[in-house]
């Protein structure tokens, strides 16, 4: 099944100018959500450029560094280690419910599943014999099933210098399926991708056109009732245990379940890639942003 969204206008590569207008647009923030005098806190700069936060059933939380072929750990104790060296660029990443690590591996177009002891079994390869054109974030759902967003960014480790794919979609693998199923073909460039803890509503974001869609779950996996959520792209995102949304783009921008701007959290980087919460008890949200990691003491807990 494919939802068809309307066209949207925003011309690509102005996309970073309008999410800075549209995060310094109603600024004030839910008290109930931050820790009270919480402010975000640098872990460590010494990255080329994070992406993909994903954390494990004990809150440990996992993130790339994408340019330098990297997963690293951040463990509840607040150690960072390496994860895995050669993690095929990986960028967005989630942990099913079995443990792994479901990771979006760029460096040759593949969806890959990282088990505890790093061995990695390969989920998708190609679609009909044609390279994806670099699957970008992930979410797994309840059931299992994985979905994906895959954007074409043309990367510095390819060789090809052109999709093979027709167009930018999402996608769905079903549990014990081999082939994915494209949901919905009709954004500029789907990006950041999330869904309810109950795995009945997708939240994707189509980063050029600057917009973040929400959908029904159906029973099958299929996706119905597409409708805006807000103006405003994200390149990750995630959920806290109120259903309020949180977008990256310049630092990170949170709405409620009405689509309500009810925060802006500013991160002094160049960009803010992704964010996921992390912990014993899931209340510490993890940053992803350009060459560091942050951390931010919250009052909600996050649905991971």
């Amino acid at each position: 099944m494919i939802i068809t969204c309307k066209k949207l206008l925003l011309p690509a590569f102005l996309y970073c100018c309008s999410l800075v207008a549209n995060a310094q647009d109603n600024r004030s923030t839910d008290t109930s959500i931050i820790a009270d005098g919480a402010t975000p806190r640098l872990i460590a700069r010494q990255f080329s450029f994070t992406e993909g936060p994903a954390t494990d059933s004990k809150g440990n939380v996992f993130f790339t560094d994408q340019p330098n072929n990297k997963i690293w750990k951040y463990s509840i104790d607040g150690h960072l280690s390496i994860f895995l060296d050669s993690a095929g660029r990986s960028n967005g990443m989630y942990f099913d419910r079995n443990g792994n690590l479901i990771s979006c591996a760029d460096e040759q177009n593949q969806l890959w599943s990282i088990d505890r002891k790093k061995k990695i079994k390969v989920l998708i390869n190609d679609l009909d014999g044609k390279k994806l054109n670099g699957p970008n974030d992930v979410w797994v759902s309840p059931g299992g099933n994985i979905y994906f967003t895959d954007p074409y960014y043309q990367r510095t480790w390819w060789t090809r210098t052109k999709p093979e794919m027709e167009a930018e979609k999402v996608y769905v693998l079903l549990r014990g399926s081999k082939t994915p199923q494209p949901l919905i073909d009709s954004m500029k460039r789907p990006n950041g991708i999330v869904g309810s803890l109950d795995g009945t509503q997708l939240y994707v974001s189509d980063l050029n056109g600057n917009k973040t869609y929400r959908y029904t779950i159906n029973k099958d996996g299929s996706l119905s009732n597409g409708e805006l959520f807000v103006n405003l792209g994200s390149d990750g995102m995630t959920m806290d245990n109120k259903g309020n949304i949180y977008l990256t783009g310049k630092g990170v921008t949170v709405f409620n379940s009405q689509g309500k701007q009810i925060a802006h959290i500013d991160i002094p980087e160049k960009w803010t890639a992704n964010v996921a919460f992390y912990g014993k008890q899931r209340n510490k949200l993890f940053i992803t942003a350009s060459e560091a990691i942050y951390e931010l003491e919250m009052k909600v807990k996050g649905v991971e």
